[in-house]
């Protein structure tokens, strides 16, 4: 009983710091209002997060409202798949041509989402991997007018920068980075995906992985812009995941119970709204302020991306690229 009162002694503190953190994360996540705050300042951002609106919500879950609600009752009305009642309730004699409309119903169905939703959700893709960029760039700017300046990361343990090279070997060195980084991401999503087949725990690793993903992505526009390392995302992202695990909570909420297409529509809406909230947050002034509440004892790092690191460079050694370590090395 006494080492396992003197665990829970070690492990409190660490818990509370944990708790406290993430609901730092989530509030900043739930802070809307800034979205229609950067809104009144700049037109191109009001524009651009309306026209994403538009897509994505009144003609992408529109489409799919009209789909369940006009189209498939029509369908099944025209095409049924049972016989009308009788008061006699005798057995039904057009069983082959009830069959016949199942087949012709299905077949309309797979025509509709191979014509209309399939080219529809990939334009909406594109066209909104586009948009996102720009809310992001107009929403960092519309922050800057207020006077914020960005330190992001100046608490990290690594947080000594000197500016990148402008010379023609930093700019490779910047395409290598952004070449690693896409990879990373796409490797740590294959893992995502791959974690919601695990039994029992796999539901729960999957939400908790999806909430640090979209966090990740929610925060990397405005470390773009700012001009930060991969390094130095990184390091400070693992270093404060329980912060960053309650920022990506919502946006997991918000789809976790929808179908596939309900959750890409509803997704594409509400992620430019995070990313705005992203792009006013300071992050590292809360985090920091924590930490002097805790005399300066964080969190353990936790390596969240170090699959996907592993991976992504055996992927990258079959090309003979340096490791991003010596990258980095180069860069300073």
């Amino acid at each position: 009983m006494g080492s396992r009162g003197q665990l829970m002694e070690v492990w409190r503190p660490k818990l509370k710091q944990a708790s406290l953190l993430w609901l730092h994360g989530f509030t900043e996540a739930l802070s809307l209002h800034r979205v229609l705050i950067y809104c009144l300042r700049s037109r191109e951002l009001a524009i651009r997060t309306g026209q994403c609106f538009i897509l994505n919500g009144l003609i992408f879950l529109g489409s799919i409202f009209v789909l369940k609600s006009v189209i498939i009752p029509t369908l099944q009305w025209i095409l049924p798949d049972q016989c009308p009642q009788t008061v006699s309730q005798e057995p039904c004699s057009f069983d082959g041509i009830l069959e016949l409309y199942s087949s012709l119903r299905l077949g309309l169905l797979q025509l509709v989402y191979v014509l209309w939703f399939y080219p529809l959700y990939i334009f909406s893709f594109i066209i909104s991997s586009m948009w996102y960029n720009d809310i992001a760039k107009y929403g960092f700017l519309a922050n800057a007018k207020s006077g914020n300046t960005v330190t992001e990361l100046s608490s990290s343990p690594k947080a000594t920068q000197t500016d990148k090279p402008t010379d023609l070997g930093g700019v490779m060195i910047g395409i290598a980075e952004q070449v690693y980084s896409v990879l990373l991401l796409n490797v740590f999503f294959l893992e995502v995906f791959l974690t919601g087949y695990i039994p029992y725990i796999g539901k729960v690793l999957n939400f908790l992985l999806l909430s640090w993903m979209y966090a990740y992505y929610c925060f990397e526009y405005k470390w773009n812009f700012s001009g930060l390392s991969l390094d130095k995302r990184l390091d400070f992202f693992e270093s404060n995941w329980a912060f960053f695990a309650g920022f990506g909570n919502p946006c997991i909420l918000a789809i976790f119970f929808f179908s596939p297409l309900v959750s890409y529509g509803v997704m594409a809406i509400l992620f430019p709204l995070f990313v705005l909230t992203a792009a006013g947050s300071d992050a590292d002034k809360l985090i920091t302020s924590q930490r002097r509440k805790w005399d300066g004892a964080g969190l353990r790092r936790l390596p969240i991306f170090s699959v996907a690191d592993y991976l992504s460079m055996r992927v990258l050694s079959f090309f003979r690229l340096e490791p991003r370590e010596q990258i980095q090395d180069k860069a300073l």
